[in-house]
């Protein structure tokens, strides 16, 4: 689950969360702009620099393709996010050479940390 310390970042015209503003751990008062499951999309700013940064990315990440370390692999697969939200963010596998069949869905608790990566 997100941390109650990160604060949220909702778009002006419908209210709708684009991400978090997740306090940098080295340098007070900076920020980090975050996903909704807690991934940094920028480097430490501060507010305002967080905020514009959450704004011009939007939900685009949402669309990406983003890739997922598992335990008993080597190699991150191909996923694509399903559902995403400060709780959990679901992923559905759409990579032809993991043994899985594709479309496995994976539940991730949030923040993801470094199991998911953009790309």
């Amino acid at each position: 689950m997100i941390p109650e310390s990160w604060t949220e970042a909702r778009r002006d015209e419908d209210g709708e969360l684009l991400g978090f503003l997740r306090p940098a751990d080295d340098a007070p008062g900076r920020f980090v702009p975050v996903t909704v499951f807690g991934y940094a999309l920028g480097e430490a700013g501060d507010e305002d620099d967080g905020r514009q940064v959450l704004e011009a990315v939007g939900l685009s990440y949402l669309a990406d393709r983003w890739s997922l370390a598992l335990d008993d692999r080597p190699d991150p697969i191909s996923v694509q996010i399903v559902e995403a939200g400060p709780e959990q963010v679901v992923v559905k596998s759409v990579d032809f050479g993991y043994e899985g069949n594709i479309g496995t869905t994976f539940r991730l608790d949030t923040p993801v940390g470094t199991r998911l990566r953009r790309g």
